[in-house]
């Protein structure tokens, strides 16, 4: 049986039970203890569930709202192509920029459910159209998460340092974390170059061949090349808030944001982890805050398929056929 075959016979193998049910528990979960929250809320203004929320969504310009959102997701959608681009281009094949946008955007789709999800997209459109092996873009894909993790904890750690009095207790752990992930990183550099366990063969693995050539400067110039994304949110979501009667600085939101948006990376559907970090961050606003998280991070993935759908019908083409509408022949 040839590898391509094998490959994919593996990657239909269907995934445990308990893996496809654990992002909905978690939803589940997140969302009884909105309705708990809410509820209380509710209560304590006479209200009932639902009048409290539609008063929450009435007053708010929504207007003034999508002149913020819009350009923004537009903003998002370039730094992230330009990020998986130069990854690409790095590790795996030479890419023109405009030759990943189709992809990118055709993969929001996919992240509606799972971002992961929407990765593997990229991996096996690339290893259709360029033949290159899908468990080497696989390795791009893992260096570019592995590189937004330290992105968002070196943000979220320039945020407490800024405003460390103003932030929750619980925040504060955020310098020493980001601590103990740079020896981390030290160590796990070290290893990658061989100058660590220089007998192992774990770094030989096809899955880590992003981190067995790439360089301490190529993390830190995709957290750069990531980061205007991250500055431009905080400037977006301070006056989103505002928008909805809530007073916020942009010091609190560097901090505030990195985490949410860690939140917002946890697998399920309707970012509900990020949801219920908005509740418990802004206490004397649940009703507010839950609306906000809803519609912020739902819109956010929602127009952001939308964008994928101008360029789904060229994704689809190159995918499965070339411009003559042939089928592109499986890679050797």
């Amino acid at each position: 049986m040839s590898q391509p075959r094998a490959n994919t016979v593996e990657t239909q193998r269907k995934s445990p039970l308990w893996q496809r049910l654990l992002p909905w528990l978690i939803t589940l979960g997140c969302f009884a203890y909105l309705y708990g929250r809410l509820d209380a809320a509710a209560a304590a203004q006479g209200l009932g569930f639902l009048p409290y929320l539609l008063e929450s969504f009435q007053n708010v310009s929504w207007g003034k709202w999508l002149m913020l959102m819009i350009p923004y997701s537009f903003f998002y959608f370039l730094i992230d192509s330009l990020v998986t681009w130069r990854v690409i281009n790095w590790f795996n094949t030479r890419v023109r920029f405009r030759d990943i946008l189709p992809i990118r955007g055709s993969a929001y789709i996919l992240s509606i459910l799972n971002e992961q999800v929407s990765k593997g997209a990229m991996a096996l459109y690339l290893n259709r159209r360029d033949g290159v092996p899908g468990w080497q873009v696989a390795s791009s894909m893992l260096f570019i998460m592995f590189c937004e993790f330290y992105y968002l904890l070196g943000w979220a750690t320039i945020g407490v340092l800024l405003r460390w009095d103003r932030f929750p207790e619980v925040f504060h752990a955020i310098p020493w974390i980001a601590l103990a992930a740079c020896a981390f990183f030290v160590v796990f550099n070290l290893y990658f170059r061989a100058r660590l366990a220089r007998g192992s063969t774990l770094r030989d693995r096809p899955l880590l061949h992003a981190f067995r050539n790439g360089r301490a400067w190529q993390y830190g110039a995709l957290i750069l090349m990531r980061s205007p994304a991250l500055l431009a949110a905080v400037g977006v979501y301070t006056l989103a808030l505002r928008l909805f009667g809530i007073e916020a600085q942009l010091g609190d939101m560097l901090g505030y944001l990195p985490v949410i948006f860690f939140g917002a990376a946890t697998p399920g559907p309707m970012r509900s982890v990020a949801i219920v970090l908005w509740v418990i961050l802004f206490p004397d606003h649940e009703g507010e805050m839950a609306i906000f998280g809803f519609v912020q991070h739902n819109f956010f993935i929602f127009f952001n398929a939308m964008i994928g759908l101008i360029f789904l019908n060229r994704a689809s083409r190159e995918l499965f056929g070339d411009a003559s509408g042939a089928r592109i022949a499986d890679p050797p």
